[in-house]
């Protein structure tokens, strides 16, 4: 399957092409930051990311990388301004849980950013674990995908959607 259909936007594997209009639907890249644009240019082609689309254009992208100690971790989700409150980060989170090869993902976002773990907190995220200075005086707090561990198949993997 090439796409998932999420009602009015889909859910697709992100293609090396993808990388300019991701570049112009991030707000850090947007402002100039080169680090962010080479890192959605390699995330895009290393087949990472997954992006959510509809007729006007790209919504939005979620990074899923497996170097957090050999588990999945969301590195990424960004959500273009103005496609916000329309559930785009919530369909991406829910994609990338169902398309994890391993039996646990993780992601972290900032105590400073209530939006983010408001998000991870509807979408069945469970907090576990604080780690102080990544940055200075904004605590960067840890959730583990409990529906991803519960639905890990009994040999520790998850079924995979074919976005590809």
């Amino acid at each position: 399957m090439d796409t998932v259909d999420m009602g009015e936007f889909v859910v697709r594997r992100a293609s090396e092409s993808d990388a300019d209009a991701l570049v112009g639907i991030d707000v850090i890249a947007v402002e100039g930051d080169d680090g962010r644009q080479a890192s959605i240019r390699r995330w895009c082609g290393r087949g990472l990311a997954v992006v959510a689309e509809d007729a006007s254009g790209l919504l939005g992208y979620c990074v899923v990388e497996y170097t957090f100690f050999e588990q999945g971790f969301v590195t990424m989700l960004m959500v273009a301004p103005s496609a916000r409150g329309r559930g785009v980060g919530r369909r991406l989170l829910d994609a990338v849980a169902a398309s994890c090869t391993t039996p646990k993902l993780f992601t972290s976002t900032n105590v400073s950013n209530q939006s983010m773990q408001r998000l991870l907190q509807r979408a069945g995220w469970s907090p576990v674990g604080l780690l102080h200075g990544l940055d200075e005086g904004d605590p960067e707090l840890f959730y583990l995908c409990q529906w991803q561990a519960a639905a890990a198949a009994p040999d520790g993997r998850s079924p995979a959607p074919d976005f590809d």
